[in-house]
């Protein structure tokens, strides 16, 4: 009898140790797998969250490019000549020498120069008198050619032409640049902007802005 008790009570241990040992192995396998979800999902949320910018159109702008939503504020000379506003794009640096005021930034540059002069430039004077200067201080100098265009503050002589930049100080390059030269005109005064950039940026929209932005005060 005590024979039997006791092989019932053997028999109920082992019963017992199984179970808990398939219990034991059970658990082991949910964590395995729980263990693999969190891994799992930071790889779907990674890949939810490319997705947006996968989709959206990405600018890419050749050199010299102006950007789109550049902000202009208005120039107004403090000393010389000071009955005109211009507007240029805000950030760029700025350096004045005598009655000529540079804005650059990167590639691209505005020049500003303000003189006192008897007549208004005309076609015939910026193709007799201006472009042999420029031939003479422009590495390169080509294309040159003049028209009349009206802009907000009225008629200005338009020159366009190309050249070489100077050297990049610390690269050595040299740009291909296009030029706007427009000579504004008023009683006695006479001013001219340059805008200028590489020949392939696409700085038409910047420099009608610039250009329409003149105006007399």
């Amino acid at each position: 009898m005590t024979h039997v008790r006791t092989s019932a009570i053997v028999g109920l241990v082992l019963c017992a140790a199984l179970t808990a040992g398939c219990s034991g192995s059970g658990s082991g396998s949910g964590s395995g797998t729980t263990s693999d979800n969190p891994a799992s999902t930071p790889d779907k949320t990674s890949s939810a969250g490319s997705a947006p910018n996968a989709a959206a159109p990405t600018e890419s702008n050749p050199p010299g490019d102006i950007p789109d939503n550049q902000a202009y504020v208005a120039y107004r000379p403090s000393g010389g000549f000071t009955g005109f506003t211009v507007k240029v794009p805000e950030g760029w640096a700025r350096t004045t020498n005598g009655a000529t005021t540079v804005f650059t930034d990167k590639l691209n540059r505005i020049q500003i120069s303000a003189a006192t002069a008897t007549t208004a430039p005309t076609e015939g004077s910026v193709t007799n008198t201006v472009v042999p200067q420029l031939h003479g201080q422009v590495s390169k100098f080509a294309h040159p050619k003049v028209s009349v265009v009206q802009r907000r503050a009225g008629t200005a002589v338009l020159l366009t032409y190309q050249g070489d930049s100077a050297a990049d100080p610390v690269t050595g390059k040299v740009v291909r640049d296009a030029f706007e030269r427009y000579a504004f005109y008023r009683q006695g005064h006479e001013v001219d902007l340059t805008l200028s950039g590489p020949v392939n940026a696409d700085n038409v929209d910047p420099w009608r802005i610039v250009s329409d932005s003149f105006d007399w005060r």
